[in-house]
């Protein structure tokens, strides 16, 4: 089973624009430690900065403590807006760059629910209670029998959309109605 957060992730940039329409400046937080995936979302992010005629910068992070000097520099480019990228050292601290975008008054992106939940202003990404039922489907046919190797591989193909409408108040950011119709979750 996989996900569709590496595929959706320049949609996290364009949902960003979408709310913040004169910004031209935002910045991307990458994990440099992880060259393979760092490489291909910075790829694909530039491309979809240019189509929206943005202004990307890549910031990078691979430890907790990077966190503050990721803010100082956003402020100091004068971003309009952080969209993090994908990856599981991005996840394990959503609380706190959720926290430090409010923080900082950085209008932030991310995939996940747990960030729009701890204040980030919106997530959006696979949803991921659809990839556990996938597995333990999967896990029960194995133990009923069936051979992993003969069992397809399945992507997540249902992405969740969660907006954290207390963080865009305090932002002093009014939500567009079409982007308020959209989502799956509206935080209030």
């Amino acid at each position: 089973m996989t996900q569709t957060n590496v595929e959706v992730a320049p949609k996290r940039l364009e949902l960003l624009h979408e709310v913040l329409p004169t910004a031209r400046v935002i910045g991307l937080l990458i994990d440099p430690t992880d060259p393979a995936l760092a490489d291909s979302q910075t790829k694909d992010f530039l491309a979809a900065a240019q189509t929206l005629g943005v202004e990307l910068h890549v910031l990078n992070a691979s430890a907790g403590g990077d966190f503050d000097a990721v803010f100082t520099n956003l402020i100091q480019l004068g971003a309009g807006g952080l969209v993090i990228s994908t990856g599981p050292f991005f996840k394990g601290h959503s609380e706190q760059l959720a926290a430090l975008a409010v923080r900082h008054a950085v209008p932030a992106v991310y995939k996940g629910r747990e960030f729009a939940a701890a204040g980030g202003l919106v997530s959006y990404g696979a949803d991921i209670a659809e990839t556990y039922h996938v597995a333990g489907t999967y896990t029960g046919r194995i133990l009923k029998g069936d051979k992993p190797a003969d069992l397809p591989v399945q992507q997540a193909t249902k992405v969740e959309l969660f907006i954290n409408l207390k963080t865009a108040k305090a932002l002093g950011i009014t939500m567009p109605l079409t982007l308020l119709g959209r989502a799956d979750e509206v935080i209030e």
